[in-house]
């Protein structure tokens, strides 16, 4: 089960979802592993998660490699691949795996390689989720080229049309948001976003 925000006039559960185990083919190794500041990506993430949600979850295809880096307090989901993949499926997927074995109203989704993820500024968007009409599935921050899917909230009402647009071939976060209604949430530090996809970003972050 989920933890409940404090405080919270609906009393509406709320769980966080870290996605791992990627291809990391530019970073040329698994990015959860990499050390920022002495500390692997995924720990780091994990972390942030828990200030926010008492449950927090993984979801990633090796689940055992990830083992030695969480407390065993972190729920591990496997996730599963189509027998017809040759390519790894993305990060929609692996959302929707986790999303629908999670009971929670809302799923706060976190990237694995987020190292300056700041714990005040998503507790500050969790405060705005009571005040959203039920219409709008998500709570997430904006970049020039679209939502940052990665990095924030999304209502467990969503999973039916998620579901749906996966079946239709859909694999896009993009694609499937513009279906959706969703809220944007505020961020005055860019740099909270910036995920890490090679050595070199990890260095200029740090």
């Amino acid at each position: 089960m989920a933890t409940k925000l404090t405080p919270n006039p609906t009393s509406e559960t709320i769980a966080a979802l870290i996605l791992a185990g990627g291809k990391s083919r530019r970073m040329g190794q698994d990015k959860a592993l990499v050390e920022f500041e002495g500390v692997p990506l995924l720990q780091r993430v994990y972390n942030v998660a828990h200030q926010c949600c008492s449950q927090v979850y993984l979801i990633a295809p090796w689940i055992d490699r990830y083992r030695t880096l969480l407390p065993p307090s972190c729920h591990l989901l496997q996730e599963t691949t189509f027998p017809e993949e040759l390519e790894p499926h993305g990060p929609l997927i692996g959302f929707a795996q986790g999303l629908g074995q999670i009971q929670a109203d809302w799923l706060l989704l976190l990237a694995c390689d987020l190292p300056q993820l700041q714990g005040e500024v998503l507790q500050g968007w969790m405060q705005r989720l009571p005040s959203l009409d039920r219409s709008v599935m998500a709570l997430l921050p904006k970049h020039p080229k679209g939502w940052e899917p990665l990095c924030g909230f999304y209502r467990s009402q969503c999973l039916p049309a998620l579901n749906a647009y996966i079946a239709q071939g859909g694999r896009s976060f993009q694609g499937w948001l513009s279906s959706q209604i969703v809220q944007e949430a505020p961020v005055s530090d860019p740099q909270m976003l910036l995920n890490c996809n090679t050595p070199q970003q990890l260095i200029l972050e740090s």
